[in-house]
């Protein structure tokens, strides 16, 4: 899988265009209901338009708010996707100056004021992190809780009965192969390693 980002602050970002202005602003967000409350926040009421679109892994969507449709949500949207951006909410409001953009110009206006405004937001890496169920001898369950912060891992549950540990471990999906292995090393090839769900 590709790389992807997210922000870590929101992020504004002013331009003028024919003498309209448009305001954008950036967020990050992690639900559909964040991603609303942001836009009703920040939603300026005396600008003609507040153009929005926001994307939520598989989840996405844009709004023109009264603009020629496909001329303002769509491309809001396209500058999230075209830049490997996750969880991101990004509304641009827009104050008519008088002089129509035409569809064209409409597009390269709100695309370009909410590619900027991401441009310039600070970012990082979204880590997807998953969840693995280790099953294992008592001896080999110690040995491995000391060896979690090499793999960047977490224990979230530990159960045994009679004859072994079982231990609920979340850790970067990058990293899973590689703990598999040690794993495997430190029972002898007795462990096992089920992978159980996304954990983000």
């Amino acid at each position: 899988m590709s790389e992807r980002f997210t922000l870590t602050a929101e992020a504004s970002l002013q331009q003028d265009v024919r003498r309209s202005r448009f305001l954008a602003r950036a967020a990050p967000v992690e639900s559909v209901d964040a991603a609303v409350a942001f836009f009703a926040r920040v939603r300026e009421a005396d600008a003609t338009h507040n153009c929005w679109a926001y994307r939520i892994g598989a989840s996405y969507r844009f709004n023109d708010d009264g603009e020629p449709g496909g001329t303002a949500g769509r491309p809001i949207l396209q500058a999230i996707d075209g830049q490997a951006l996750d969880r991101v909410a990004v509304v641009v409001a827009r104050w008519f100056g008088g002089i129509k953009l035409g569809a064209g110009g409409l597009v390269r206006a709100y695309g370009g004021a909410a590619a900027e405004c991401l441009r310039l937001a600070p970012r990082s890496a979204i880590v997807e992190r998953i969840t693995v169920l280790v099953r294992c001898d008592f001896a080999s369950a110690g040995a491995l809780r000391a060896r979690l912060g090499d793999y960047d891992a977490a224990k979230r549950e530990e159960h045994a009965d009679a004859e072994a540990v079982e231990l609920a471990i979340e850790l970067p999906a990058a990293r899973v192969d590689a703990f598999a292995a040690l794993v495997r090393d430190l029972t002898r090839g007795r462990g096992r390693v089920t992978t159980l769900v996304a954990a983000d």
